[in-house]
Order: C-alpha cells, then sequence, then structure tokens
C-alpha cells in the first residue's frame, strides 16, 4: 500500500511539472485516500470573424467670444452633422450624445503673468453605431462635411456576439479535455469524472485584428479586419484509483 502510495504521488508531481502553473496543477492530499487526487486543467478557446458594425465617436469643437455664442454655434454645427448622418442612413437609435462641455479659452500675458479669458471653447461628441460596414466610409465623409471636425477612432464589431461565444466556450472545453488527456497520458494515471466546470476570468469581448481589407464604397478607405471573441474555462478532474 506504502508503495502504490508513492507512486501515484510520483506521478502527480510529473503531471504538475509537464503542466506549469499555468495550465494544470495535481492535487493529492498526503493524508487523503488515492481518490481524493485530482488534476485542474485550463483551456482557452478563440473564435475569429469578420465583423459586422463599426462604432465611431466623433464631434465638433467651436470657439466663440461668448459663452452662449460658442454655444449656439457649436449646437448647430452638431445638427447639420446629425442630419447628415441620418440622411447617410444611420438609424437615430444609432446615434447618442456622448460628451458636451463648454470651458474658458485662456491666455497668458508673459510681461505680468496674468491670465485672461479671451473667449470660450464649446464641444459636443456624438457615438455613432454603423450597421452597414460597405457604407462606413460615406458615414464618416457626411460626418465631416459640414461641420465635424473631431474623430476619436473606429472600433470594429459585432452586433450579436453571443454565437461566437458560445462557439469560443466549446472550443475552450475541448482545449482543456485535450490538455488533460495529453497531461494524463504523460504521467501514467487515468482520468476520472469531472468534479467542476468554471468558466474563468469571464470572457474576451471581440477585439479587432486588422488582417483583412475591407471596400469602403465612395468615402474614406477603411480595414475591416477581423474580430476575436475569446472564452477560458478551468476544468478539475479526479484522477482514478
Amino acid at each position: 500500500m506504502q508503495m502504490r502510495l508513492r507512486q501515484r504521488m510520483a506521478a502527480g508531481v510529473l503531471v504538475a511539472a509537464l503542466a506549469g502553473p499555468a495550465f494544470a496543477q495535481v492535487s493529492d492530499p498526503a493524508a487523503g485516500s488515492l481518490a481524493a487526487a485530482t488534476l485542474t486543467v485550463m483551456g482557452e478557446g478563440r473564435v475569429d470573424q469578420a465583423p459586422d458594425m463599426a462604432r465611431i465617436t466623433l464631434g465638433v469643437t467651436t470657439e466663440g467670444p461668448t459663452a452662449a455664442e460658442a454655444l449656439t454655434a457649436n449646437s448647430a454645427e452638431i445638427a447639420k452633422v446629425i442630419e447628415n448622418l441620418k440622411a447617410a442612413g444611420v438609424a437615430p437609435a444609432d446615434l447618442q450624445t456622448t460628451g458636451l462641455a463648454l470651458n474658458p479659452n485662456w491666455q497668458s500675458n508673459m510681461d505680468d503673468g496674468t491670465n485672461r479669458i479671451v473667449g470660450y471653447v464649446a464641444s459636443n461628441s456624438v457615438s455613432v453605431q454603423v450597421r452597414a460596414l460597405e457604407g462606413l466610409g460615406a458615414v464618416l465623409d457626411a460626418a465631416v462635411r459640414d461641420g465635424a471636425n473631431t474623430l476619436n477612432g473606429v472600433e470594429f464589431t459585432l452586433q450579436d456576439p453571443d454565437p461566437a461565444l458560445d462557439e469560443a466556450r466549446k472550443r475552450a472545453v475541448a482545449d482543456a479535455q485535450h490538455r488533460a488527456a495529453l497531461l494524463a497520458g504523460a504521467a501514467g494515471v487515468t482520468l476520472g469524472p469531472i468534479r467542476s466546470i468554471t468558466e474563468s476570468g469571464g470572457y474576451q469581448p471581440p477585439m479587432p485584428m486588422m488582417s483583412m481589407a475591407a471596400e469602403a464604397k465612395g468615402g474614406v478607405p477603411m480595414a475591416a479586419g477581423s474580430v476575436t471573441t475569446a472564452a477560458q474555462v478551468t476544468i478539475i478532474w479526479a484522477l482514478a484509483p
């Protein structure tokens, strides 16, 4: 019995050494029975696919001698931008004001070290969801045609990430199963039933990966690339006695 126990503990040490702490762990409490030994493995699944939606944040910044004039001018310009976006096919539900600011414009006097207000700066930003990527370039053109003078980036994503996430989860489980079988075989032990499955660390939302050019007809050339959805799971197996 002592010999079998020492063999089991040696196998556990071998599995842990092969796997590395980031992926697998073997537990074999000295005070417990052989049936208490477990193997813990983390698996990851990734799904790459073309995006079907883009989010852009753009806006208008204006200056005026008074706060009222700066804000009035800004409101008129952002209204034109919004109307142009609607005319380009963006639905009202896909437009949202995300920032509005009004600040004094200070000027420093180098002679006496004083500061004074010489006017005001108003800014207004709008988040836009573009669901037809073939028209993204035209949407950007429409936005800057009559007023938009700030652009804070373009994010490519998925309108419905759930199918990609479900597939990533399946691949994560398959990856963990593959790792567990490999480690158990290398250590000369046998996997028993699964004791627990945990989705560890949540999941990675779709992330842009610029790798595939996308044509933007009638506007600014864009590269949509692909987006990656990832999931991680941690599975604990009992080791058969």
